[in-house]
């Protein structure tokens, strides 16, 4: 009789820290030590944690915390490498600042998670930014202060205010634009549906509009600089809402299909009001297309509205 000879996985501390390394680069947001114990049973968890600490104190791995605990991720050699010769001071706030993402960070914050003189930290910042590591970016919630993230980084909406900013401005003549050509929109495929001499419920039903129809017709206009995304429009068709101008309807759809999220689909309809819009809807926040971001403290605050305070200064 032959005998069979089984394989015993390797243990050896090299082997492991390479395992855990390329698991760290099938899941680049990181990994958890679960992820890292189901791959690897036969490995005790004194000689994991072993592996992972070499790794962390040789600066391969990043260790991070979210709200399901530890995370362990593959750390940026091209970044590791151009912070690489600079003092730990240094080192400090470009972690800090990476750490951030891409929402930023104000230097009044660096400071109190570094404990440097603020002198200090100005002039590590202008290193970082000359070494073009870091950039310094406007927010739209204080104009005359500035939020630092990674160089390659594209800043959030919340710092830049998205489609409906230009250099801190709101572009309140850019959103009139976009309500009146989508309105324009969904009245010509109302008054089409009306024409088609269907009966009332095939004329109501063809009057209806995805967001991603609305959305492609937009973009086909060429009247935006930005590119739009489907959850702007709908920010937009959601302010036709408040005006009473649109209805929404929320159908099931088949999954793959252009404009569904989750099963579910938006339709929208032009209609024509029976009373005129309440008082309320025509306040600035009634139109504000940002209006769910806003909150004291925020921001974008109802207290540093430049817009309610023109509206309650007619």
């Amino acid at each position: 009789m032959t005998e069979v000879k089984v394989k015993k996985e390797s243990t050896d501390p090299v082997d492991i820290e390479n395992r855990i390394k390329e698991l760290c680069q099938q899941f680049p947001q990181g990994i958890t030590d679960q992820v890292i114990q189901n791959d690897m049973p036969h490995v005790e968890a004194q000689q994991r944690a072993t592996a992972i600490n070499r790794l962390l104190s040789v600066g391969q791995l990043d260790l991070l915390r979210n709200s399901n605990g530890l995370l362990y991720r593959l750390k940026d050699l091209q970044s590791a490498s151009k912070v690489k010769g600079s003092d730990n001071q240094e080192k400090l706030v470009y972690q800090i600042i990476e750490d951030a993402g891409n929402k930023g960070i104000w230097s009044r914050d660096i400071r109190y998670k570094s404990n440097l003189p603020l002198t200090e930290i100005n002039k590590i910042l202008k290193n970082l930014e000359s070494k073009k590591l870091i950039k310094a970016v406007k927010s739209v919630a204080a104009s005359k202060k500035k939020v630092y993230m990674l160089y390659n980084l594209q800043p959030d909406r919340s710092v830049t205010g998205g489609a409906w900013y230009s250099d801190q401005d709101f572009e309140s003549e850019f959103v009139e634009v976009l309500n009146q050509q989508c309105f324009k929109f969904l009245q010509s495929k109302a008054e089409a549906a009306r024409d088609s001499k269907q009966s009332p419920m095939v004329q109501r039903n063809s009057s209806f509009a995805t967001s991603h129809e609305v959305w492609k017709y937009i973009c086909e206009l060429g009247i935006s600089k930005v590119d739009l995304s489907m959850e702007d429009i709908e920010t937009i068709l959601n302010t036709l809402i408040f005006d009473g101008k649109v209805e929404m309807t929320i159908i099931a759809a088949k999954e793959g299909t252009v404009g569904s999220v989750d099963g579910q689909m938006k339709l929208y309809r032009g209609v024509n009001p029976i009373i005129q819009p309440t008082g309320l809807v025509k306040t600035p926040c009634g139109l504000c297309p940002v209006f769910d971001d806003c909150h004291e403290g925020g921001e974008i605050s109802p207290s540093n509205c430049v817009y309610m305070v023109e509206w309650l200064d007619f």
